[in-house]
């Protein structure tokens, strides 16, 4: 069997499993590489780039080389290929989980609920959720959906219809390390620097992607490419600016502004603020469901390429 098919039925067969199971719920192997990463800083931290750049390669490199290796012993075995692909996509994205967290504070806003809504806004972002209130809880949920379509799912499929599983297993391990040690806090900031620069260049793609398909799937797609024209190079992430601005055009609300991690303030631009209204809880189910139908296509615009690719002997 041909590669470009391994990679469409193992694709396809993980993002089944995500959607009707979720994130695996034991010995979850992004969560084995994250104490892994863990234990690596804990003999490699200096305040250097240059050890910080160490850390990336060998956290990094050792888990696409653990990849390589688990792909080539399957070569030959189609079957045995295809389940490697679909259990590495299922365990590498994690759409269901996103939109399962997002619902569970939607709800404890609609029930009035605020204390338990700050409660579980940590697991879907790092901001300091108790000088937040509703709306702002709400909007913060929402650009965390948006932002984490392209970081948890449509990401990884790029980077899997272009490396196959070494290529799934490479971002999300690239991804996890920006999130533990990529932010600008004063003992990451020069040690988390390539693991930051090295996030911007391979979720740049899948960035760009996640925002087509959000102009597509939204349902407003002139306030969609409105906004993303317009808002997304003010913002300071170059992947999350096309992504939340796209997202806000196609909701028809305003994201950005004043944010809070602990104890440290950002004031970031407004995205679509001249059409979009503020935040309510109800617009975090349709950032939900814009996230899920952005993701089919985003499987479905992989497997197509890599199939085509395929073809054509790429």
């Amino acid at each position: 069997m041909r590669a470009d098919r391994i990679f469409a039925y193992g694709a396809t067969a993980g993002l089944i499993a995500d959607r009707l199971l979720g994130d695996p719920r034991r010995g979850h192997p992004v969560a084995g590489f994250g104490r892994a990463a863990a234990a690596a800083e804990r003999l490699l931290w200096r305040d250097h780039r240059g050890r910080g750049a160490l850390h990336t390669v060998v956290c990094a490199g050792g888990a696409a080389g653990a990849a390589v290796l688990a792909s080539r012993a399957v070569r030959g075995r189609p079957a045995a290929a295809v389940a490697l692909t679909a259990a590495t996509t299922w365990s590498v994205i994690g759409g269901t989980s996103l939109g399962r967290e997002a619902r569970a504070v939607a709800g404890a806003l609609a029930a009035g609920d605020i204390d338990v809504a700050r409660e579980r806004l940590p697991h879907l972002c790092g901001r300091d959720p108790h000088s937040l209130d509703g709306p702002q809880i709400a909007r913060a949920v929402v650009e965390s959906v948006a932002e984490n379509t392209s970081d948890a799912v449509v990401g990884a499929l790029v980077w899997g219809a272009l490396g196959g599983v070494p290529g799934l297993v490479a971002f999300r391990a690239v991804n996890t390390l920006d999130a533990m040690v990529g932010h600008k806090s004063p003992r990451y900031r020069r040690y988390g620097w390539a693991s930051a620069r090295l996030d911007d260049l391979a979720g740049w793609p899948g960035a760009r992607l996640t925002a087509a398909l959000a102009v597509v799937a939204g349902g407003r797609p002139g306030e969609a490419v409105r906004a993303w024209r317009a808002d997304a190079g003010s913002h300071p992430s170059p992947n999350a600016g096309p992504v939340e601005a796209a997202f806000a055009g196609a909701l028809g609300v305003r994201l950005g502004g004043t944010l809070a991690y602990a104890g440290r303030v950002e004031h970031r631009p407004v995205l679509n603020g001249a059409a979009g209204r503020a935040v309510e809880s109800a617009d975090i189910e349709r950032a939900v469901r814009l996230s899920r139908r952005v993701s089919l296509l985003a499987l479905g615009v992989c497997v197509a390429g890599r199939l085509i690719a395929g073809r054509r002997g790429i």
